[in-house]
């Protein structure tokens, strides 16, 4: 299995289960709609690359670039690192293995 497919699930595994912690932390349906969609598309995606779709890699290119930038004000707000922090430093990992 390549790298960028173990990538793209693991880290929308930690999307989705954020976007559930957060739910259950904070009653925030938000936090649970928007880390499910997440979560679901780059585990799409990590599973289309897999079988070899051209579109997976572009698709989990977009939404961990989308991930990075909404937590990375997230974190500029709060200054925790948990989640926000840990979610910019994720997703830019996540990102680099992607891209390289």
């Amino acid at each position: 299995m390549e790298l960028a497919v173990i990538v793209s699930i693991a880290y929308g595994i930690m999307a989705g289960l954020g976007g559930v912690l957060g739910y259950v932390k904070a009653s925030s349906q938000t936090s649970l709609i928007s880390g499910s969609l997440s979560g679901i598309l780059l585990v799409i995606s990590g599973i289309a690359q897999q079988q070899g779709a051209t579109w997976g890699s572009p698709l989990a290119i977009g939404v961990t670039s989308i991930l990075i930038v909404v937590f990375a004000i997230r974190f500029a707000k709060t200054r925790k690192l948990m989640p926000a922090g840990m979610m910019v430093i994720a997703g830019i990992l996540a990102l680099a293995s992607l891209l390289f």
